[in-house]
């Protein structure tokens, strides 16, 4: 079933300024800080006629944490209506955590250093549904699933919420005139899961070393676009493509990649808010659907036994110019450049960003394994018309009205709010600076152009001297982003790998 949206307000009647809400509504935690659009009132009232036509038990209400992991509560049915209308509570101390699980700030002292003021004592944030984004979950019995901002106590808006950060940059680009549109193109790797639970080194204290689930190769690779090797796979083929359709997710492929158990899908091309969302639910369905049928899916970009090919994230983008419709990259039947001046002067600001930019694109210590010469990943910051060894490859021309980028940078696992956002972010900011694009690569592997960053704390150094993101962000949040992960490179660093131990342990 798709989510509840715009579509299902028409079809519920009352229309979307009737704001539909019973009197027991009113005066909750939404109602009484403003904080739904007349929309959301009546995607509400939908909802709940969805869950008793259907006869929903369960319903989970998520959020995206710093990571772009979902975390939040499953709430039984008779107790969904109070949800709905005052929110749930979660301990803030989730925001202040890395991927470990290990808080990286005194989260129980007065002042835990955060730079903003809700956060003392691992107080209660306020998860705030979002109706229009109501799903009914297709491989779980009874079950929906509801999207959640985040709010303090007090209804102001927790600065830590990606979804809500995504959202402010867009309603920047908004004000200058743009609509921004993304297509997303997510690899990933699926293995065979071996064996059930939890090893007894994976158990206990956050960050304590553990071995990864066992599991086994499903495909031998270096086999592109193979049909009968993903035939191989059909059964978890039609296992994806049921839930994800179902989820409403505008799917558009499900493909054979290069590697060694390694697959792509795709999504078509929508407003960046909704690409966003559709990303992080997407990658939680798959991980979710492949573990009922006995597969391993890691977004991961490049996991140990599938080193031949990582896996990334091409972010597809384009803007519209809200007030003539037209996009805004396309160039004019007579301009002899693939890119309109808007466009080369977006493009030109996320050339220049770049480096600080791969904290939000690439956020893991594994991800800058990926950037590797001749790997169809890029390794350093450069452009090319059509070409997919650069880092942004313009795809189109004069006349085309899907004249985009395609930023190749990105891995799977990035959150897809803050993804976005740094696209916005360094892109406006070369539209506001009408910057002069530099010329194309045609060798995008020899090219003489500044590397991509070697390290995640190479980029996170880059992004906390960023004053472009300092501005759009605030220094409050770019210093809490930089600092979760300046903790979890530095534990890292401290980790002694298996390579030292073979380099080292018998030679000296």
């Amino acid at each position: 079933m798709r989510n509840v949206d715009e579509r299902d307000v028409a079809e519920g009647g009352g229309g979307a300024s009737a704001r539909p809400m019973l009197a027991k509504d009113r005066g909750g935690f939404v109602d009484r800080h403003d904080l739904w659009s007349d929309a959301q009132y009546a995607a509400a009232a939908q909802m709940r006629r969805v869950i008793d036509e259907l006869g929903i038990e369960m319903v989970r209400f998520g959020f995206a944490d710093q990571h772009g992991i979902v975390r939040g509560k499953t709430i039984a049915r008779s107790a969904v209506a109070a949800a709905m209308r005052s929110g749930l509570t979660a301990p803030s101390s989730l925001l202040l955590k890395d991927t470990s699980g290990k808080s990286v700030y005194p989260v129980f002292a007065a002042d835990p250093k955060v730079g903003v003021a809700g956060f003392a004592g691992a107080g209660d944030i306020v998860l705030v549904p979002d109706p229009t984004s109501f799903r009914v979950v297709p491989w779980a019995d009874r079950t929906g699933w509801i999207l959640c901002d985040l709010r303090f106590p007090d209804g102001t808006p927790v600065p830590f919420c990606t979804r809500g950060l995504l959202r402010r940059q867009l309603g920047t680009l908004a004000d200058r005139g743009y609509r921004m549109t993304v297509g997303a193109e997510l690899e990933f790797h699926v293995f065979r899961a071996a064996g059930e639970g939890f090893a007894g080194d994976r158990v206990g204290r956050p960050g304590a070393p553990g071995a990864a689930p066992a599991a086994g190769p499903t495909t031998a690779g270096s086999q592109l676009l193979h049909e009968e090797t993903l035939d191989g796979l059909d059964e978890l083929v039609q296992a994806l493509y049921t839930g994800l359709t179902a989820l409403d997710l505008p799917l558009r492929s499900i493909e054979l990649e290069f590697g060694p158990s390694q697959l792509e899908l795709t999504m078509e091309a929508a407003e960046a808010a909704v690409t966003a969302d559709a990303v992080l639910v997407g990658r939680s369905a798959v991980r979710q659907i492949a573990r009922r049928h006995g597969y391993h899916a890691t977004f991961m970009s490049r996991p140990q036994g599938a080193e031949t090919a990582s896996t990334g994230w091409h972010l597809h983008q384009s803007l519209t110019n809200l007030r003539t419709g037209r996009g805004a990259f396309v160039p004019d039947a007579e301009d002899a450049e693939p890119l309109s001046v808007t466009g080369r002067s977006y493009l030109e600001g996320i050339l220049r960003h770049a480096t600080a930019a791969a904290a939000f694109t690439t956020p893991t210590v594994n991800g800058y394994k990926r950037y590797q010469p001749y790997s169809l990943a890029p390794d350093r910051i450069a452009w090319g018309v059509d070409n997919k060894g650069a880092m942004v490859r313009a795809v189109g021309g004069p006349g085309d009205p899907a004249t985009r980028l395609e930023n190749r940078s990105g891995e799977p696992a990035a959150n897809p709010y803050l993804y976005i956002a740094a696209q916005a972010v360094s892109g406006l900011d070369g539209i506001a600076r009408r910057l002069t694009l530099r010329p194309p690569t045609t060798t995008p592997y020899e090219e003489a152009a500044p590397r991509l960053p070697r390290s995640l704390g190479e980029a996170v150094a880059a992004l906390e001297s960023d004053v472009t993101f300092r501005e759009a962000l605030g220094d409050v949040v770019v210093d809490w982003y930089t600092h979760l992960k300046r903790a979890e490179f530095e534990r890292y660093l401290l980790h002694v790998s298996d390579w030292e131990q073979r380099e080292y342990f018998g030679m000296f």
